[in-house]
């Protein structure tokens, strides 16, 4: 008999009344408001404007939402079209199932859309918002444990994560690898990572958001090998691991280019508010946004 180990919740749904509260729903909300807060800080940090982040969020989080769903979706497509499963099924985003990958590459179409809109550009406001989205990531898996999902291999260790039986979909109980809680540990020190990289090196050009990416896929690649839960293996790895190594080549790659072409950071210039002018751009000061990029 184990001596220490996680519970899991015994259902990730309470019911106030007729209204279901969903675990998993709550952590993806609340991980999009610390993700539009912690970005905020620093654009206005960068001398962007209070309300732009969370402006362009509203076109970048449906979007991610749905590229997240898309990607597992069509990576586990047998999960709701195969026999004797219901494809109804793949629009239930509230039990689980959001692919990374997908979200980001989705979420950065909106985010260029509504950067497109204020007149901004993109690789400022990835910047800006990276450790954030790393941070939102960590809250966001708290949802998989709701879920009892996720988790990784058999172990007795005193961190084990303790899984109830479910036939329904074939998951034994027993105590395993709590692999939700090492990514969302991992998260945390991604972001931690970004910031102190863009104090230390003053990125700018999208180099912050490349290095979130790749550290987010080194932590990825070693966290997916612990993983039970069924993938798709291509040369005795998993799908994800492939994927978390193209990715981390291709950030990597990224902030070589990139340092060598624009070195240095960027100046935000974002137009003007409504109520001070007629809309022309205006650099923000450089050395008030120097002051406040310490701060945060």
């Amino acid at each position: 008999m184990e001596l220490a180990y996680i519970p899991s919740p015994s259902t990730g749904v309470v019911h106030l009344g007729p209204i279901p509260l969903r675990g998993y729903a709550f952590c993806i909300i609340i991980g999009v408001f610390v993700a539009v807060w912690l970005g905020n800080r620093r654009w206005i940090a960068r001398g962007g404007r209070a309300g732009t982040v969370a402006d362009i969020a509203v076109w970048a989080v449906p979007f991610g939402l749905v590229g997240g769903r898309l990607y597992h979706v069509i990576t586990d497509y047998e999960l709701y079209f195969s026999p004797g499963r219901n494809w109804v099924d793949a629009f239930k985003i509230w039990e689980g199932g959001l692919g990374i990958w997908g979200a980001v590459a989705l979420g950065a179409v909106g985010a260029w859309i509504g950067c497109r809109r204020r007149g901004i550009p993109l690789p400022a406001y990835a910047d800006a918002i990276a450790p954030g989205i790393a941070v939102a990531q960590a809250v966001g898996r708290w949802g998989n444990w709701f879920n009892q999902e996720l988790y990784g291999r058999p172990t007795d260790l005193p961190w084990a994560l303790k899984i109830d039986a479910n036939p329904a979909i074939g998951r034994v109980a027993g105590t395993y690898h709590p692999t939700f809680l090492y990514e969302s540990l991992w998260c945390l020190g991604v972001a931690a990572l970004v910031i102190w990289a863009d104090r230390r090196f003053t990125l700018g050009h999208g180099r912050a958001f490349a290095v979130y990416v790749a550290a987010y896929t080194v932590g990825r690649f070693w966290i997916e090998y612990l993983r039970v839960d069924d993938a798709h293996h291509v040369l005795g790895l998993r799908l994800n691991d492939w994927t978390s190594i193209l990715v981390f080549l291709g950030a990597v790659a990224y902030i070589v280019v990139s340092r060598k072409r624009s070195p240095g950071r960027e100046p935000v210039v974002e137009p003007a508010a409504l109520d001070e002018g007629d809309g022309a751009a205006e650099p923000a000061p450089a050395d008030k946004a120097g002051k406040a990029d310490k701060k945060v």
